[in-house]
């Protein structure tokens, strides 16, 4: 993933572009393997549902692609990004996989879905999965912590 940095109103952020276009089924194997490689690994999985022209998206990308992202996402977590179009236009793509995962009626883009590999079940409530559409406003700390609350326990 290619990371550029960007200042927005006082704010600085990186970005990066992972979002490729699929079809459902691409994205579908996707999901599952990287649900696979999560539960082999005793990780969880954070699936992100966001789109390459959202600023958003690609701040969140982007703070996941540093160093000290990478640190907490490599020990923690199998993340997997999925294109999900412009859905506040109608023209949202892979929602129905969000809402497999109880993260329904998305309006926006980026959507933050922390699940647990083996039961499916989603750990962050479909409110704070869709909460992410702010990213490129909040701050590294804030990013962090959040994740880091969602840490895999020791086992």
């Amino acid at each position: 993933m290619a990371t550029s940095v960007r200042a927005e109103e006082g704010h600085e952020y990186p970005e990066a572009s992972p979002y490729a276009e699929m079809p459902e089924i691409a994205a579908t194997a996707r999901i599952m393997a990287a649900r696979t490689q999560a539960m082999v690994e005793g990780k969880r999985l954070i699936a992100i549902f966001g789109a390459n022209w959202c600023h958003d998206s690609r701040a969140l990308a982007g703070w996941l692609d540093t160093a000290r992202f990478k640190n907490l996402t490599d020990r923690n977590f199998v993340v997997v990004f999925v294109d999900a179009g412009r859905p506040q236009d109608g023209e949202g793509r892979n929602l129905d996989l969000a809402a497999g995962f109880g993260v329904s009626d998305v309006e926006g883009t980026p959507n933050l879905l922390v699940i647990d590999p083996a039961s499916g079940k989603l750990l962050n409530s479909p409110q704070s999965a869709k909460s992410w559409r702010d990213a490129a406003s909040r701050s590294e700390d804030a990013i962090y912590n959040e994740l880091a609350g969602f840490a895999a326990p020791a086992g």
